[in-house]
């Protein structure tokens, strides 16, 4: 199993949308470093849903329920470009774990979400994942 991030504004997509709907296919990503990421999405895997900008926390699970398929939303010319996940809810965490306290943990100092804090989809070491479960459980 692989482990991801996966970010999003509150404001347009938030944890409780996608809570609400059930799931939802991860769209609109226009990074080819994202995209790739994505492309080795493998159903089962786990990702940590990020709120970002204003609340920049961890503040879900989500699990890939459907493989890399084309972005219905891309272009017409860039369908064959850009592509979709399917992800579905796991649970909320206990607690939102914050940028600042993942920042604070030394043991997560390699963690992709500081080193490329610019993309929308990361991998996740197993050990980042489990100190950010560890950590929302305190």
């Amino acid at each position: 199993m692989n482990y991801w991030l996966i970010k999003s504004e509150p404001e347009t997509f938030s944890w409780d949308k996608f809570v609400s709907m059930g799931g939802d296919m991860w769209d609109g990503v226009r990074n080819y470093a994202a995209r790739n990421f994505m492309k080795d999405m493998k159903v089962g895997d786990l990702a940590l849903f990020y709120h970002s900008v204003k609340e920049k926390s961890c503040v879900g699970l989500a699990r890939v329920a459907k493989e890399h398929y084309p972005d219905p939303t891309a272009k017409p010319e860039e369908k064959d470009t850009w592509v979709v996940v399917d992800f579905v809810p796991v649970q909320k965490l206990k607690r939102p774990v914050s940028l600042g306290e993942i920042k604070q943990d030394e043991r997560l100092s390699e963690m992709a979400l500081i080193k490329l804090s610019r993309l929308s989809v990361q991998p996740v070491r197993k050990e980042e994942f489990d100190i950010i479960i560890q950590k929302s459980e305190e």
